[in-house]
């Protein structure tokens, strides 16, 4: 710091004349905490320099502090007389802040003279009131649970600035005193009384005051409230306990209204569940409005009802679904009777099966076994039958005696009638059973009666047997013919086909389906005329009461679908280029079968790879065997023959029997054999490629292998003889050494083994000199 003093007074002195200086300073002042903004610290003025130029606008100014701070700023009151203020941007806090700060202030004029001096400023104390910290200052809410015993509420805790350590004593007080609460000194609320929500207020309001030892003081607003719990039954409202009501009311509607209130809500809508608690199925309560509604039919004539006509009930009401208050009523409903039950029957509907044979005067139904009235008094629970009416009533059926409800049979059934099977052979007949008090309900009674048919004659096909024919060509569901069976019976029952025997293969089980409803006869897959060329089915046709059967015969008809198969089906020649003409290659033959043509059916084609026709078949057509020619030469020399390698596609046709116009709609099958023949070339033998003009190429192929030159296989049969000999040879050469050292052999022996011996070795060298 001085170092800078001293550099700003050389600069003033180097400049020439008289130095700016500032006057009032350095200098000492005080300013108490918490000043506000634009509070003034130190006045002082300034002393122009003898050029009297002006100061700089912005200056003088505070270019730094000790420590560093942006509470005080520098205002101009004059040209030469300035004021330090406070700024407010900081707290001036003498508790928590910097009791001391140095001021550096600086001032600079036009001719860049400067003036440098310090105000140490000293921050002073003050008193200041204590303060409630946290939400306590702005206000707190306390609960206290109703029913709480008398005492201890919360404590009050203030904190003043001037003693962080809290040293100083603080005295706390209620500015509005209340008989249900007081606070001590040392600030700590208490309750006097015990707090009933129900009976009393639902919360208070304090104002509570803290002062220091000088008297200054703080205060803050405490509201306390009085937290309600469930402690109070629900009190029923309604003071009825029995009801009347009639029978016969309908579900949903309300008979009873339970109310009751929970003092609990005070104030508020009660929110009460309402059950009861009585195992009824007739009525059922509303848990919300207390609302008791019929369930179900209320019916005085059945059950208990019929000879107890009261219902008591036990009504639950709870302020809560469980754990909560709950209180209770008993209440009882009497069900008057009234006249509503009609004549009624367990069955309104009625379906009679009668055989189409009964006889006249046969029961058929006596309605008084179905038919009752639930009314428990005469004359209410009388009833009868009216006179039947409906379809084929009159000429066949009657009520018998009037309005008894029996009902007999008087006229014919036979199902074949036709105006019976104008009638549909089904009748029907409406009877009402009614009761014989007003107000003389009724309820229908419907009769149907149907006519079961009787099998009176058998199944018939329309022919005694049949015959089909189906080409071995025809594909699956081919349709091979239809078999129909005819009853006399009516109604027209179902009737099924299926095949009972017959049509098996050794590859399939069954060649044959036929549909089970129309008895269209269907092939399942081809039939081969050579494995069997005729089948006999047995069909069975039944209608679940009777069945028939008849005998089929199903004729396969033969067709050209088998390819001649050959052999061998491939081949590999080699013949030399000079072979003559007409010559059976390597006497190679074509042997050919088919099973459904004769041998004479064969005609032979080569297609491609013939090039130049040089090879043909004899003969070519007739028989079921052919050699193979070589028709031309080979002519390599002149450029006419360009290739070696001959593959030949030969085609074998079963038509050779067939005029020229069968043939174009006749089904006709072809098979295949595939050769491969090479062209050996002369050692020397010069190829020449195709002439270009002027251009002639020569090639000499000499001593070229190729594993299709007839020297190939020549070559591994030779060496596979010489091999062989080789082997003989040393199995001789043992044989020999096996006898020489044998010691138990007779002079007879010896002599034989020396003549084989000798025999031997000449028949070695024979071999050494064929191995040579």
């Amino acid at each position: 710091m001085q170092e800078v003093v001293l550099f700003l007074l050389l600069l003033g002195v180097l400049s020439g004349g008289q130095a700016l200086h500032l006057i009032h300073l350095p200098a000492m002042s005080k300013v108490a905490e918490n000043s506000p903004p634009e509070t003034s610290v130190h006045m002082f003025a300034m002393k122009l320099s003898a050029s009297l130029s002006p100061v700089v606008p912005g200056f003088p100014l505070i270019i730094n502090s000790s420590p560093l701070t942006r509470a005080f700023r520098v205002n101009w009151l004059s040209d030469t007389d300035f004021e330090v203020v406070t700024t407010g941007m900081e707290q001036l806090d003498f508790e928590e802040g910097p009791h001391i700060f140095d001021l550096q202030i600086y001032v600079k004029d036009d001719v860049a003279v400067t003036d440098l001096q310090v105000l140490t400023v000293q921050v002073t104390d003050v008193n200041e009131p204590p303060e409630f910290q946290g939400n306590l200052a702005k206000g707190l809410d306390l609960y206290i649970v109703e029913g709480t015993k008398p005492g201890f509420v919360y404590q009050v805790e203030a904190f003043d600035p001037e003693d962080t350590s809290q040293n100083l004593p603080l005295s706390y007080l209620l500015i509005s005193p209340s008989k249900n609460f007081r606070m001590s000194a040392n600030g700590t609320l208490l309750s006097t009384t015990e707090f009933d929500f129900e009976a009393g207020h639902s919360s208070y309001h304090l104002i509570v005051e803290v002062r220091d030892s000088q008297g200054l003081g703080a205060s803050t607003e405490l509201h306390v409230n009085i937290v309600n719990i469930n402690d109070e039954i629900p009190r029923f409202t309604n003071l009825t306990h029995m009801y009347t009501i009639p029978e016969e009311l309908s579900p949903g509607i309300i008979v009873a209204h339970i109310t009751a209130e929970d003092p609990d809500d005070r104030g508020f809508t009660s929110f009460l569940l309402y059950s009861i608690t009585t195992v009824n199925s007739y009525f059922m309560i509303n848990q919300l409005t207390g609302a008791i509604q019929v369930a179900r039919r209320i019916d005085r004539d059945a059950g208990e009802l019929r000879q107890n006509p009261i219902i008591s009930l036990e009504v639950l009401v709870k302020d809560r679904p469980s754990g909560g208050q709950e209180n209770r009523k008993q209440i009882t409903f009497t069900v008057e009777d009234i006249n509503d039950n009609p004549s009624t029957c367990t069955k309104f509907i009625f379906s009679i099966m009668v055989p189409e044979r009964a006889a006249r005067g046969t029961s058929l139904l006596d309605l008084n076994k179905f038919c009752f009235d639930d009314d428990s008094e005469a004359p209410n629970n009388r009833f009868n039958f009216t006179t039947p009416s409906g379809v084929g009533r009159g000429s066949r059926f009657l009520q018998d005696p009037a309005g008894s409800g029996k009902i007999v049979l008087i006229g014919d059934l036979d199902y074949e009638n036709p105006s019976n099977l104008a009638a549909g052979n089904k009748y029907t007949m409406i009877i009402q059973v009614q009761d014989v008090a007003a107000p003389y309900y009724k309820n229908n009674i419907y009769i149907y009666i149907l006519t079961s048919p009787e099998n009176e004659f058998p199944l018939v096909f329309d022919s005694p047997s049949y015959a089909f024919a189906v080409s071995e060509l025809s594909p699956p569901r081919t349709q091979v013919g239809r078999v129909q069976v005819t009853d006399k019976d009516f109604p027209q029952s179902c009737i099924t086909y299926s095949i009972s025997a017959g049509g098996a293969s050794q590859q399939y089980p069954n060649i044959f389906w036929i549909n089970p409803q129309t008895g269209e006869l269907q092939l399942v897959t081809k039939a081969d005329y050579e494995t069997i060329p005729v089948y006999i089915l047995r069909i069975q046709a039944t209608n679940n009461e009777d069945s028939s059967s008849v005998t089929v015969t199903v004729n396969i008809i033969e067709e050209n679908d088998e390819k001649p198969i050959c052999t061998p089906n491939s081949y590999f020649l080699a013949i030399p280029v000079d072979l003559k003409v007409g010559t059976n290659i390597h006497n190679f033959k074509l042997t050919c079968t088919d099973l459904d043509s004769s041998p004479r059916s064969f005609r032979y084609s080569i297609g491609a790879g013939n090039i130049n026709s040089h090879f043909t078949f004899s003969p070519n057509a007739g028989s079921n065997v052919t050699s193979l020619i070589l028709a031309t030469r080979f002519d390599y020399a002149s450029g006419l023959d360009k290739i070696w390698n001959y593959k030949l596609l030969v085609y074998i046709t079963n038509d050779n029997l067939l005029s020229g116009r069968k043939r174009a709609g006749a089904l006709v099958e072809t098979g295949t054999v595939t050769l491969s023949i090479s062209v050996i070339p002369h050692p020397t033998t010069i190829i020449t490629t195709t002439p270009k003009p002027r251009i002639t190429y020569q090639i000499l192929r000499k001593n070229v292998y190729s594993p299709s030159a007839w020297y190939v296989p020549f070559v591994i049969t030779l060496g596979s003889m010489l091999l062989l000999g080789l082997l003989v040879s040393m199995i001789v050469l043992l044989a020999k050494a096996i006898h020489r050292h044998c010691p138990c052999k007779t002079e007879k022996h010896k002599k034989t083994l020396n003549e084989e011996h000798k025999e031997r070795g000449h028949g070695g060298n024979n071999a050494d000199e064929h191995s040579l």
